[in-house]
């Protein structure tokens, strides 16, 4: 977490980008800056091409007028190392640099996130800049935070990836032969008899199939993913070991993008300091869906997290870029606090004047002044941040029910090809997620490594690939008292992406008590129905598994088709717990009915008592819990009867029913 010493209130700010401006702006951004109550700025970003003119010259000028300039007006900073976008001389100079697409076509300079991540040129001259940033200016002692480059991402297919991708196998592997078993190159005949055999999975490959999504062998296009995630995130160890050397004690982030897919962000977690993100939610996300992903982030080190952007206003890349309502930020940012965050950061501070960020929104807008909508409210919320001072910092999210997600998972699940491209990884998590998010229950996403103990419920939707140990630990969970719930495709595949032979769900069906025959993929206007034990039916979809009790109690059936009568999902006793497995995805009424008697029997609760149309989550000092009480619908609601009577941080005041 950032250090407490230097920090003692919701840090409030964001991106600025004063060597876009002339001088003469940069007085009154610091006039509006006061306004708004922002102190943090976030600098830097992209100013490798001012900062470094030639591979020998390096120009701090502007910088070190920026830098003085924050201080004297007493604002933190985050401090960026600039290397998201590599300038024009290097790409000129120094091709290897450049990023070659899955198509094979080697780009050209533009754009960002342009630079190859194996790149000996890119890490040499990447590390260089961090370092000499950071001895430069590591006595500011107003810096709070690194901030790693931008929005790590992409992917490279180019010789030198190629050539990297070999020895990360057989560092992995250790040998040819190892490699063609774990990859079943025996399939299609696709034996390697050389190293050298080995290629990237691009178009010229043709490793992507027929709907270019799905991929021919898993196991080698699952294997590239975690390369590539490990090889981008060498460039930021390397960059952060840099200016760790000469600022040991300021913690080190990167700006992380939630459910983004690229990159195993758990991985990622065990390097960062902490963990910062940026949300963007697009016109019809979900909330449910907002708060889940700032519980993964928090999830990634089970610590309070940066929220690092956000728009105060509107984005500029999306299909539709709505206006937010007014309060809809103000409402948004308190969601942010209460799943776990201690910054509440914009991008960005002044509208751009041109590029493809122009119309993103910003707290100072085209018109320079404060008399906007957008700046009224950036303002207010300020001053409520403002007085909230220190008391929340640090306080922790508590939670009975953990939520796997797990990257692997996401990569396999997507790659493979069936039973529907309809199945989306994301998607099954949330349907689960949702559930207690309706219901104000507490959850933690946790990785497929966690301490299972600490919960009473664990939710594995699409299991799809149980690694090495997982079994072992699931079933200790289970043994021991806990409740697991886990569904359709699940137990399918090892961590190479090959099928544990035996019968569905693999590892998973002594601990289930259910043996899944077959799959039925349902499209679209397809339907089934289950019928409960009390006489009730929930209509149900896209994947149906067929599957015979080993010791399992059903608790539906289907009523359709040629599987008519055989289970839908079941509850089986393990020890001293319970697994369920839900074999087909059902609609929300139904699956609430089976989930609502998992929780009943792990005795969780919500964190109030009474049903409410409220979002309400709670956070934990040592002496305090904080509620937050947020309303995301379109009707006024009455606040709980518990929730009455405590102190409202915002006005000061009781509350009443």
């Amino acid at each position: 977490m950032i250090e407490s010493s230097k920090v003692h209130k919701i840090l409030y700010g964001g991106d600025y980008n004063p060597e876009q401006w002339p001088e003469e702006i940069w007085k009154e951004d610091m006039r509006l800056f006061k306004l708004a109550h922002i102190d943090v700025v976030t600098l830097n970003v992209f100013s490798w091409a001012a900062l470094q003119p030639d591979e020998i010259t390096y120009d701090f000028s502007k910088l070190d007028k920026i830098m003085e300039y924050v201080k004297e007006n007493g604002l933190k900073v985050c401090f960026a190392t600039s290397t998201g976008a590599h300038p024009a001389w290097m790409a000129r100079k120094y091709p290897d640099i450049l990023r070659v697409g899955h198509n094979g076509m080697k780009r050209k300079f533009g754009a960002r996130h342009n630079s190859c991540p194996n790149s000996p040129t890119y890490r040499k001259y990447s590390v260089a800049l961090a370092a000499k940033l950071a001895e430069r200016y590591k006595d500011y002692d107003n810096i709070v935070a690194w901030h790693i480059s931008n929005e790590y991402g992409g992917e490279c297919y180019c010789e030198n990836c190629e050539k990297a991708f070999r020895v990360w196998l057989h560092k992995k592997y250790g040998t040819l032969d190892e490699l063609n078993r774990v990859w079943n190159t025996s399939f299609w005949g696709h034996t390697f008899y050389d190293w050298d055999d080995v290629v990237l999975p691009d178009m010229r490959s043709e490793e992507f199939n027929w709907d270019g999504i799905r991929t021919n062998f898993q196991g080698i296009s699952l294997d590239y993913r975690r390369f590539n995630s490990d090889s981008i995130l060498d460039c930021y160890k390397l960059e952060r070991d840099a200016v760790k050397e000469y600022t040991p004690d300021i913690p080190v982030t990167t700006n992380l993008m939630g459910t983004f897919k690229g990159l195993d962000y758990f991985k990622w977690a065990k390097e960062m300091d902490v963990v910062s993100w940026d949300n963007y939610p697009s016109y019809d996300t979900l909330w449910s869906s907002i708060a889940m992903t700032h519980d993964l982030m928090r999830g990634l080190k089970d610590e309070p997290f940066m929220l690092m952007e956000q728009t105060p206003s509107q984005q500029n890349w999306q299909k539709y870029n709505s206006l937010k309502r007014p309060g809809q930020m103000r409402a948004q940012s308190y969601q942010t606090l209460a799943h776990g965050a201690d910054t509440i950061q914009f991008f960005q501070l002044r509208r751009s004047v041109g590029g493809c960020e122009k119309f993103h929104g910003a707290v100072i807008a085209h018109v320079g002044n404060e008399n906007t909508r957008v700046f009224r409210e950036v303002a207010q919320l300020g001053a409520e941040l403002e007085r909230f001072g220190d008391y929340t910092l640090g306080s922790r999210n508590e939670a009975e029910v953990g939520l796997i997600f797990d990257w692997d998972n996401y990569w396999a699940l997507e790659y493979t090809s069936g039973p529907s491209e309809d199945l989306k990884y994301v998607d099954q998590i949330h349907q689960y997620y949702q559930y207690f998010y309706k219901k104000n229950i507490g959850v933690d996403m946790i990785p497929v490594d966690a301490d299972f103990s600490k919960y009473k419920i664990v939710v594995a939707p699409v299991l799809y690939m149980v690694k090495d140990g997982m079994k072992e630990a699931l079933e200790n969970f289970v043994k021991n008292g806990g409740i697991l719930i886990t569904t359709f495709m699940s137990g399918i595949v090892g961590q190479s992406d090959n099928v544990y032979l035996g019968g569905y769900p693999g590892p998973l069906r002594e601990m289930a008590g259910v043996w899944v025959e077959e799959i039925d993929a349902l499209a679209p206007e397809q339907k089934n129905k289950a019928k409960f034990a009390d006489g009730s039916t929930a209509a149900c979809g896209l994947l149906c598994d067929l599957m015979h009790l080993e010791g399992a109690k059903a608790l539906a059936s289907y009523e359709e088709d040629f599987y008519a009568g055989m289970p839908a999902a079941s509850k089986n006793t393990y020890g001293k717990g319970t697994t369920y497995y839900i074999a087909t995805q059902f609609e929300e009424e139904g699956l609430a009915k089976i989930l609502d008697q998992a929780v009943q029997e792990a005795r969780v609760s919500s964190v109030i008592p009474e049903e409410t149309g409220l979002e309400v989550v709670t956070r934990v000092s040592d002496t305090t819990r904080f509620y937050f009480v947020m309303n995301f619908t379109d009707e006024e609601q009455i606040l709980p009867e518990s929730l009455t009577g405590k102190k409202d941080m915002i006005s000061g005041k009781m509350t009443e029913h």
